[in-house]
């Protein structure tokens, strides 16, 4: 039985029939595309350690036990994030470093009309390639490998101070300060790593298309590599703008199919395709270490998306990923056109991933229901059973503008899989989850699976503002979830509150579907206390909570709230206002 066939049976929920996380669609690694390239950080350092050299293929198979992880970014993600004492998820045990060295061997300087490829096949580790701003280099090139582990620095030959710093973002404003990279209609990418290619960092450069031509990937770190030892790793891009054709579009960013890589600090834009999936980041191929801090990232399909298609290399998960500090947004005006969205963010083969304090909006029905988030094991071509979603945060991030918040789903339910487990979601607020608006069905959490549950999530400490279908749905054939928590949240009823798919609301739905879980301390407006389990809060209406300013948009408690110091911890209810705004400020407009 397809997932959901419950679920779509009820006109009710105006669901299409079939999987909400890819439609049968997949990650096409796409003809034309070589392998990648890449970039470092500029940001601090990892607090929970660097990877080693080159990295460690991720093992497959079930998971262990979770427990505390390292490697959260000490100053590039927000602070307060740690292993969850209930469910034991585990934090990105490594982190790439991405702290600038500054090269000490030759410098080489391309005007335009430069031989940028002989510039790359003759540097030596340490040395510095410097190509004229405003000039373009036309062609698809490769960064070859080299012995030694100095880094080799390409960039724009303007002083740093016609850069921003280190840790502060890019933009389009910068294009005449930056140099050109540009690949023509249909040959490849624009870069691409060779097998085995290490320590290459990419600063201040626009790479794209040439005007009027679309690309499978701009560029691709790795997705040739069938073995570890071919895979690149140490590649960082860092303070770079990345784009597709902005009438013709492109399939992807950089496939970021490598280990121990970066991308910092940078612009990915107009990535988009008619009838494909596209993304401004996608890897299925690599093991990690992966970071994704402080991009404006735009995506069609999926704007960022770990799996999607096996793995060349047996057993491989990508792994240790920690996205933070990015503004995850697909443009308005892109809804009146037809360019196949589907959501912005999804995992399909993870293990050991950060999502913090990113800014995810704007995502409509189209090309799947319209969930910003999802969440679901897909051994996508069936040659990768170790495929798995394991040890998840996601946590202080603002997430609107949707037609639905975040679907999960236990395991594969057209391949077999791995069971997905340990995921924490806490801390969150979604904003405008509305179907008039933004198309779907309005809700906010979805829990899923065709036989196996996901096994320890707790979404915990979230503020949802609006639904219309419901703020939690459960279903179709068995339970979905084992060692569930749903605690502390903040979320208006909807229609229809927590609902199972044939058996109601509330108690009825959580005994067939959530056995066993905790569900306390909840904030449900409008919602029916004979319905659900003691120890949770029923105002009737909005104005009953004491929101601060519901229509300003402040949705914090004040003094006088009923609910104030309600929750479990002995703080609000929903999300920690002051903590997230904190970890959002100037990630987006």
């Amino acid at each position: 039985m397809r997932l959901l066939t419950c679920l779509c049976l009820l006109g009710l929920f105006g669901l299409a029939c079939g999987s909400d996380d890819d439609g049968g669609g997949k990650a096409t690694t796409g003809g034309g595309g070589s392998s990648g390239s890449g970039g470092t950080s500029t940001g601090g350092t990892s607090t929970g350690g660097s990877s080693a050299s080159g990295g460690t293929t991720s093992g497959g198979g079930t998971a262990g036990t979770g427990g505390s992880g390292g490697g959260v970014i000490s100053g590039e993600c927000p602070t307060g994030i740690a292993s969850d004492a209930d469910i034991g998820q585990a934090l990105p045990a490594a982190t790439p470093d991405t702290t600038y060295v500054p090269p000490t061997g030759k410098v080489t300087q391309l005007a335009a009309g430069g031989d940028l490829q002989a510039a790359l096949d003759a540097a030596a580790p340490g040395d510095e390639i410097r190509l004229a701003a405003g000039a373009t280099f036309k062609g698809t090139f490769t960064l070859p490998k080299k012995t030694g582990d100095a880094w080799i620095v390409i960039r724009s030959d303007v002083p740093d101070s016609d850069l921003p710093p280190p840790g502060q973002r890019i933009d389009p404003s910068y294009a005449a300060k930056l140099a050109k990279i540009a690949v023509p209609d249909n040959v490849g990418s624009a870069i691409s790593a060779a097998a085995g290619a290490h320590h290459y960092r990419l600063l201040g450069l626009e790479i794209s298309p040439e005007p009027n031509a679309f690309a499978f990937n701009v560029m691709d770190c790795g997705s040739s590599a069938s073995s570890d030892a071919e895979l690149p790793h140490h590649i960082v891009i860092d303070r770079s703008w990345v784009h597709g054709d902005p009438a013709k579009g492109a399939r992807r960013g950089i496939a970021l199919n490598c280990k121990d890589a970066a991308v910092i600090d940078s612009w990915f834009s107009d990535f988009k395709e008619q009838g494909a999936d596209s993304q401004a980041i996608a890897g299925w191929g690599g093991p990690g270490p992966f970071k994704i801090v402080n991009n404006h990232l735009e995506g069609a399909g999926e704007n960022v998306m770990f799996g999607g298609a096996d793995p060349k290399i047996a057993n491989v998960v990508p792994s240790d990923i920690t996205i933070c500090k990015n503004h995850i947004v697909k443009p308005a005006a892109w809804k009146a056109l037809s360019w196949s969205e589907k959501n912005l963010f999804e995992l399909k083969n993870a293990r050991r991933v950060l999502v913090a304090g990113n800014v995810l909006e704007n995502n409509w029905a189209d090309a799947q229901v319209g969930f910003a988030i999802v969440l679901t094991p897909r051994n996508q071509d069936g040659s990768a059973p170790w495929s798995t979603i394991e040890d998840l945060t996601i946590a202080q991030n603002v997430i609107r503008h949707t037609g639905s918040g975040l679907s999960m789903s236990g395991e594969d339910d057209n391949n077999p899989s791995q069971q997905q487990q340990r995921v924490l979601i806490q801390n969150n607020l979604l904003e405008d989850v509305d179907k008039t608006a933004w198309g779907g069905d309005g809700r906010g959490f979805q829990i899923v699976s065709p036989n196996k549950p996901t096994v320890k999530v707790k979404i915990d400490h979230n503020t949802l503002t609006h639904v219309d279908n419901a703020f939690l749905v459960m279903g179709d054939t068995g339970a979905v979830g084992q060692e569930t928590r749903f605690t502390n949240n903040l979320v208006p009823k909807g229609d229809y509150g927590a609902f199972g798919s044939g058996k109601g609301e509330g108690n009825s739905a959580f005994a067939f579907y959530l056995p066993g879980v905790v569900f306390q301390k909840n904030v449900i407006i409008g919602g029916t206390a004979a319905s659900y389990p003691a120890d949770n809060f029923f105002p009737a209406q909005t104005t009953d909570v004491g929101f601060a300013n519901f229509a300003g948009g402040d949705y914090s408690l004040t003094a006088a709230s009923a609910y104030k110091g309600k929750a479990s911890d002995g703080k609000d209810p929903g999300a920690d206002f002051a903590m997230l705004a904190t970890a959002i400020a100037g990630v987006a407009p």
